[in-house]
């Protein structure tokens, strides 16, 4: 019976692999995935070893807070699938972890594939030699991203993401609406402060502090917000009493995200692959984030390009806002997101933007992705 070791960090890393578990069982009943995963890829099989959440940290100082916890579980999954080697490694995205542990595996002669090139393109090119070394096979959710790995002789697949394929390509913001009995005609934003708690700790004031400002214009408004676990809502719930906030029309969801952004006139949402979502949704947006003092200045220092959002970076153009550390104020977003959302013309420009990236995107990925692991393990 073939075993798959497989490590995700975080909850985009979930729906990724959860997509790959469903593709290759459909083609391998008998494979067995290992690692550490959270309720998607539990859900379709995959044992989890240590709770994912244990990995959903970002930020340099946040990271060194839980560095040692970090470098003890990777030694003690590394020593595991040492002492029982599976017959594929993957480490789906998390590359500070997962590459680390790919390096050790594949010395001991696993063979290792990594799912979500990190973002040399943007930042940290120099690791472009330590992937080398770590990851046996790339796989690449974005196009352009074959290319740096064909000119660095690893071997990479282009498979898409598996977002382009599971979100429809035209919405139903009636529908939506309806399922979520939203029945006001008043506006309705949908505010996404991350899925990581620790996100949470620097975003959820500053949205909740936006909703007043846009709340102040548009009293009807309402805000719908999708929170992945139970302590992420209890942190956007303590920050709703903390800023005295009861009497705005907040609509707090356990998931329901794409929902949530397809019913919404407008989103504000925390860099990161929700972002994607939301382009793929066709909704226009502002982007934001919050990290420590203290790592900001080590993330400014380190990007090249001059975009963190993933709808702005595949345009290879400002399609969104981006607003960013000390720029990301109540003021600022609220400024941002309304005058884009009251003109008609500059929405159906974006929306015809992110209809160029939804095309690009769907590539029945999770196909794709299974066709290239079975390859691998034979």
């Amino acid at each position: 019976m073939p075993t798959i070791g497989i490590v995700a960090g975080e909850a985009s890393g979930d729906l990724l692999g959860s997509h790959l578990i469903a593709a290759l069982k459909a083609k391998r009943s008998d494979i067995e995935f290992v690692g550490i995963a959270g309720p998607k890829m539990m859900a379709q099989g995959a044992k989890s070893l240590y709770p994912m959440e244990r990995l959903a940290v970002r930020g340099y100082f946040e990271v060194l807070r839980h560095y040692w916890g970090l470098v003890r579980m990777r030694k003690e999954l590394a020593r595991r699938f040492i002492d029982n080697p599976p017959d594929l490694f993957i480490g789906i995205d998390a590359p500070d972890f997962n590459l680390g542990l790919e390096m050790m595996l594949r010395r001991r002669g696993v063979k290792t594939l990594h799912y979500v090139s990190p973002s040399i393109w943007a930042w940290r090119h120099g690791r472009i030699k330590k992937i080398k070394q770590a990851a046996g096979h790339m796989l690449c959710l974005f196009p352009f991203e074959k290319p740096i790995y064909d000119t660095a002789n690893i071997p990479a697949t282009y498979v898409g993401h598996p977002l382009g394929d599971m979100i429809p390509l035209k919405q139903d913001q009636d529908a939506a609406r309806m399922a979520l009995k939203i029945t006001d005609p008043g506006l309705v934003i949908a505010l996404l402060p991350g899925s990581r708690q620790s996100e949470l700790d620097f975003m959820a004031d500053l949205f909740v502090k936006t909703a007043q400002k846009i709340a102040a214009d548009f009293p009807d408004a309402q805000f719908l917000v999708p929170l992945v676990t139970r302590e992420t809502r209890s942190k956007f719930e303590s920050a709703i009493y903390r800023n005295q906030a009861q009497d705005l029309a907040f609509k707090l969801l356990f998931g329901h995200a794409h929902m949530a952004m397809a019913a919404a006139d407008g989103i504000i949402v925390a860099s990161g692959t929700a972002t994607l979502e939301a382009a793929l949704l066709k909704r226009p947006m502002v982007i934001a984030y919050k990290i420590s003092k203290w790592s900001w200045p080590i993330m400014k220092r380190m990007g090249y390009l001059p975009w963190v959002g993933l709808p702005n970076i595949l345009a290879g153009k400002s399609v969104v806002p981006e607003l960013l550390q000390d720029k990301a104020t109540p003021q600022a977003l609220a400024e941002a997101l309304l005058p884009m959302i009251s003109d008609k013309q500059r929405v159906a420009e974006i929306q015809r933007e992110f209809e160029e990236i939804h095309h690009q995107l769907k590539q029945d990925a999770g196909e794709k992705a299974a066709e290239a692991v079975l390859e691998m393990i034979g």
